[in-house]
């Protein structure tokens, strides 16, 4: 058990055991086994490592943090896809960003409209106004992921302009290198751009992706993401 301010955790780790038993009629020998850890252990003990020596920090929220830099995950998706099991998930909204994101939308609402409501607060009128972009309309959250993923580098007017054609399609660049020029080291997905980042109601947080094709032609992702 570990307590923070006046929240306390508690946190059970599981191990794979086996009884062995080398004799008849005697009483089994407990024999741990050296097993793979299963993939979503790595997020479980990075939660306990930083609730056991993470540190306290204030934040832009007013809620505060407990936090540690520089965590590094790896999942192997050819064994298991990395959703986790030990918290609730809701894979339909998950889903539904991540098309929304690959539209190049930045219209909240569109997400709302499909009873996906993790960006409501975001686009409402109250924080727009709080961020000082009082001639924006509601849910019009600015130049975020989906806008620079596919118009990178385009002058943004508002959600409701046509941007085709305009700025970078990094997608489109993305699917083009991996079958033109599989070797390349420049392979990459940004979402932090500087020039924009004031505009955005939200600035990302999964900020850079990487893809890497080995000589098996497997694909591998790394991605960098400045607050989760």
């Amino acid at each position: 058990t570990f307590s923070s301010s006046e929240t306390s955790y508690d946190i059970c780790i599981y191990g794979n055991t086996q009884f062995l038993s080398l004799n008849p009629g005697a009483f089994p020998t407990l024999l741990v086994e050296s097993l793979p850890k299963h993939q979503e252990m790595q997020y479980l003990e990075a939660i306990h490592d930083i609730l056991q020596s993470g540190n306290d920090k204030d934040d832009r929220t007013g809620v505060g943090v407990i936090s540690k830099f520089g965590y590094q995950m790896r999942y192997d998706l050819s064994e298991s896809f990395p959703m986790l099991t030990t918290k609730d998930v809701y894979w339909r909204g998950v889903v539904e960003e991540l098309l929304w994101f690959l539209k190049g939308d930045t219209n909240s609402k569109n997400l709302s409209d499909k009873k996906v409501k993790i960006w409501d607060g975001n686009g409402s009128r109250e924080f727009l106004d709080q961020c000082g972009f009082t001639d924006r309309e509601e849910g019009d959250l600015g130049p975020v992921y989906g806008f620079q993923w596919r118009h990178f580098g385009a002058q943004y007017e508002d959600m409701h302009t046509n941007y085709e054609g305009k700025g970078v399609d990094q997608i489109q660049q993305i699917i083009t290198d991996l079958k033109e020029n599989p070797t390349s080291r420049r392979i990459l997905l940004n979402a932090w751009n500087v020039a924009d980042l004031k505009k955005m109601a939200l600035p990302p947080c999964h900020i850079l992706s990487q893809f890497y094709v080995d000589t098996e032609n497997r694909l591998s992702c790394q991605m960098y993401q400045r607050s989760c």
